[in-house]
């Protein structure tokens, strides 16, 4: 069995939102590059030392200084596979902590968002992460259900969308703009 999405799943998720089908595949291609798995199996991630950093009180913030700090930077970003070194090494300080402060999959959702998107605990939000696209997808669905986001992306409001989704400084990495263009590009197929 695929671990990947397959269009009947855009369908059935663009209709649980009232929304277009290109407007969901424009968030997986603008959050992931569309993938949402690494080559070795394992759902694609970012941690976030600054989110590390909040749950954790700053308490590893002198011994571990490249994932945990105060200020959102990319400066610690390894990418692909090495942001599981990362995780890893904030999983031994604390690892719940370390599981809220990355996103994960095909819709790169922040594991602090676990409840929104209809789990129990982080953990149990993690290990559902890492079996296949359909686990991203419900929780993209949850997540956007229990947010509000549903309307801005069913009215294919980009900016509003991107805040909701990305927080208010989105317009930094221009999601609004990669937005509107995946969608124009999915919506002429």
């Amino acid at each position: 069995m695929s671990k990947l999405l397959e269009e009947h799943d855009f369908e059935s998720a663009a209709h649980l939102l009232d929304c277009d089908v290109a407007a969901v595949k424009a968030v997986a291609e603008v959050e992931s590059g569309g993938a949402g798995f690494l080559p070795d199996g394992r759902a694609k991630i970012l941690f976030e030392g600054h989110i590390f950093y909040k749950y954790t009180k700053g308490a590893y913030e002198k011994g571990h200084p490249s994932i945990c700090y105060p200020h959102w930077t990319k400066k610690f970003y390894l990418g692909g596979a090495k942001e599981y070194e990362r995780l890893a090494e904030a999983e031994t300080l604390d690892k719940t902590a370390a599981h809220m402060s990355a996103s994960y999959g095909k819709f790169q959702i922040m594991g602090f968002n676990f409840a929104l998107c209809g789990f129990t605990s982080v953990n149990a939000f993690y290990e559902a992460m890492q079996t296949d696209e359909g686990a991203h997808l419900n929780a993209f669905c949850g997540y956007l259900k229990h947010t509000g986001l549903d309307a801005a992306l069913r009215k294919h409001q980009w900016a509003a969308f991107a805040k909701g989704y990305n927080g208010s400084e989105y317009w930094k990495n221009k999601y609004d703009e990669k937005l509107a263009q995946a969608y124009a590009k999915y919506d002429h197929e």
